[in-house]
């Protein structure tokens, strides 16, 4: 019987082969957490009076509140701090960039397993990992013994074929699929995706795909690995670490569900769900207060450059505030030295540190009563950014830049 990309990479981990629904424990290969989530289980993981299993893959982040607005998260970033000196892992301090960007350039591999301690970390799943979020508490057992349980996920197949028309990309091929299933009508599967759309995508686009993977409530976003995937791993480094992982003719899926890229629009998320979704041809001219390009979903550097392209020699409408943030500090230096960040101060945009800032409403862009914010981020949720009294709209980089120039979402 053939398996799906989850049932492989659980069946490495796992020493049999697995079966769908089966609870299994399996070794895991990387741990991660974040600001919000790091002390408490760092506290969990002290109760268990042991040494990490393995320091160098344990990856503690500083990227939500990064630099701190505040005293009482001051205090959380040292218990990282002095966590990661006492304990040998490896912490990745402010500026560095937000954790899942963080993990998919150094530190995940095709065929591992991670988990982290914030529900977006199946984007590395692009890189034909299996990659998903769990609370705390987990993590901190992942931590002190390598392995973790896991109940086998089925998987839907999302074949995708057609290319994209012009300003059309993968972030409103994700908005697409989650109006289609649901905010819920992928809870605890698998998105596998494949066909020739998906094969023809460069990996920040499938980075965007498998960052998604979770807001249709699923448990991991896959990909099958190719020559793109070696490509990166290659410019990153790890070439070596390379390792063909295919799906099998005869594997089983729940679900398959075919789309033609060729017939997506721009699409947007609308408050205050992010299956709320319209074609922006088919909404009212929306004025906007603020702009946010940049996470962990699309701050990458193919973002940014597209952001350029639509902003160069235009300015950001009057009343319209356009923040931007890297998603990562090596991005942040590739970005100077294409002059693109010149393109974004000159358009009007304000730039802040790389890191989540707006996304999770702690710093960098907090709304006002009854403000509306067009964001590339992944959630929309009431409160998101900082004000239960705003609103948020989700869309691709080409939408948001175009909509910042114009000051309404077009």
């Amino acid at each position: 019987m053939g398996q799906t990309l989850a049932q492989k990479i659980l069946s490495n981990h796992a020493g049999h082969n697995v079966k769908f629904k089966e609870l299994v424990i399996a070794n895991v290969d990387v741990c991660a957490t974040q600001d919000g989530t790091g002390p408490l289980a760092i506290k969990e993981f002290k109760k268990l009076n042991k040494k990490l299993f393995n320091p160098k893959r344990t990856i503690l982040f500083i990227d939500h509140a990064a630099p701190s607005p505040r005293k009482e998260l001051s205090n959380a970033h040292n218990i990282i701090r002095e966590f990661a000196n006492e304990y040998g892992a490896v912490l990745s301090d402010i500026g560095c960039g937000v954790c899942h960007q963080r993990l998919v350039e150094d530190y995940v591999n095709p065929g591992e397993i991670l988990v982290g301690a914030d529900s977006h970390t199946c984007t590395s799943g692009a890189l034909g990992a299996f990659a998903t979020g769990m609370g705390s508490t987990d993590i901190a057992v992942s931590m002190a013994f390598g392995k973790t349980w896991f109940k086998v996920p089925e998987s839907f197949k999302i074949e995708v074929s057609g290319e994209f028309r012009e300003n059309v990309c993968a972030k409103d091929l994700m908005l697409y699929l989650i109006g289609l299933i649901g905010a819920d009508g992928a809870t605890y599967k698998a998105l596998e995706f494949c066909g020739e759309t998906i094969r023809n995508m460069e990996m920040s686009e499938r980075f965007t795909l498998a960052n998604m993977a979770v807001e249709a409530g699923a448990k991991a976003g896959l990909f099958e690995t190719d020559e793109k995937t070696k490509e990166y791993l290659i410019s990153r480094n790890r070439g070596d670490k390379f390792k063909e992982i295919k799906i099998d003719d005869d594997a089983i899926y729940e679900r398959t569900i075919k789309i033609d890229a060729s017939k997506i629009e721009p699409m947007v998320a609308c408050p205050h769900t992010v299956d709320n979704v319209k074609e922006v041809s088919k909404l009212d001219k929306i004025k906007i207060n603020q702009v946010f390009i940049g996470t962990c979903t699309n701050g990458r550097i193919e973002d940014l450059r597209i952001a350029a392209k639509v902003l160069d020699g235009n300015k950001v409408a009057d009343n319209v505030r356009l923040i931007i943030a890297p998603a990562s500090r090596e991005i942040y230096m590739q970005a100077a030295k294409e002059g693109l960040l010149e393109i974004f101060l000159q358009a009007g945009a304000n730039l802040i540190p790389a890191g989540c800032g707006p996304c999770v409403g702690v710093h960098g862009g907090i709304l006002g009563d009854g403000e509306i914010c067009l964001a590339t981020q992944n959630r929309n949720f009431r409160g998101r950014m900082g004000n239960t009294n705003g609103f948020i709209y989700l869309s691709s980089p080409y939408t948001a830049a175009k909509s910042a120039i114009k000051g309404y979402i077009c």
